[in-house]
């Protein structure tokens, strides 16, 4: 039979205790600012996280290391164009990688002020993807800019940039190429809708892709001691890339550790955590995964930074 009285116990003043009142959110107030609202959140958990994440880009922007943004193209869908625009005029980001879905949605911004099509409709008589002005216009600016030695981004950020189409205040590339901030662009041959068509060149847009992996290479080697890299929503592609090419950065002979890794993801892919927040970090440096919807998170972490910077 069990004897509870020798059961051993202490002062739970003693015990260490991981929730503290000091942490706690404060109360929220009517027409504060908002920094105000801002210092109200928790600091525990998420809440901590996404602090966290601020802080380290606050830190590179004042130290001048990389602020790393791959996003995949549901961003710019979700209306965040000008969120990540005003970020490029800050300063804040130095590089933008984005998938080839990416440059076909802020294309047709550019061109017509809306974007996505019905997919389900289209695909019933083959007609998903089949405008001739998407296809014809990115097609020509990769064919032309990599043909004089550009990369597949820089390619078709020049070609909207100077063009005279009517919203290119609205393309995230051309606002890159104003502010001279370099945009890679990765594609899987076969994915993208403008694949389908007679004035696709595989081989350019290979050779541009390959350009700006490069690129990347180059701009990871400024991540060591205090850089940020940033995933928005990139399942697959722009995590794989972003390891190989930390990997080859790495194996040139460039230390690059000590910086900080983020996801931020509707849901939690095996990818974006592996190859992002988890590995590149193993040998110094701090990853974080955060969920929630990009239409939210962007504009609350872009404003933190903003009025910190």
């Amino acid at each position: 039979m069990l004897n509870l009285n020798k059961i051993k116990r202490y002062s739970l003043k003693a015990r260490p205790s991981k929730v503290k009142v000091r942490d706690f959110a404060r109360l929220p107030l009517p027409k504060s600012s908002f920094s105000q609202f801002y210092n109200c959140l928790p600091n525990i958990l998420k809440a901590r996280e996404v602090r966290n994440v601020v802080s380290a880009i606050v830190y590179a922007c004042r130290k001048g290391k990389a602020v790393i943004f791959m996003a995949g193209a549901h961003v710019i869908k979700c209306g965040l164009t000008p969120v990540l625009q005003e970020l490029m005029k800050k300063r804040v980001l130095s590089c933008l990688c984005l998938n080839g879905a990416g440059m076909i949605h802020d294309f047709e911004l550019a061109f017509q002020a809306q974007t996505s099509e019905d997919v389900a409709e289209n695909l019933k008589d083959g007609k998903f993807g089949m405008s001739r002005q998407t296809a014809d216009f990115i097609n020509q600016a990769v064919n032309e800019g990599v043909a004089e030695g550009l990369g597949l981004g820089e390619s078709l950020a020049k070609k909207i940039s100077e063009s005279s189409l009517r919203y290119k205040h609205l393309s995230l590339l051309s606002a890159a190429y104003k502010y001279k901030i370099p945009v890679c662009v990765f594609v899987g041959i076969g994915t993208d809708i403008i694949h389908q068509h007679p004035s696709f060149d595989a081989s350019l847009t290979a050779e541009g892709s390959l350009r700006d992996f490069h690129k990347l290479v180059q701009n990871i080697c400024s991540l060591h001691k205090g850089g940020v890299v940033l995933n928005f929503g990139s399942a697959v592609i722009l995590p794989e890339v972003f390891l190989k090419a930390l990997n080859l950065a790495r194996n040139l002979g460039n230390k690059v550790t000590d910086f900080t890794a983020a996801t931020f993801d509707m849901i939690y892919h095996y990818r974006p955590a592996q190859n992002v927040c988890i590995r590149p970090v193993s040998c110094g440096g701090k990853g974080y995964y955060i969920i929630g919807h990009h239409e939210i998170m962007l504009p609350l972490l872009a404003q933190a930074v903003i009025e910190k910077i």
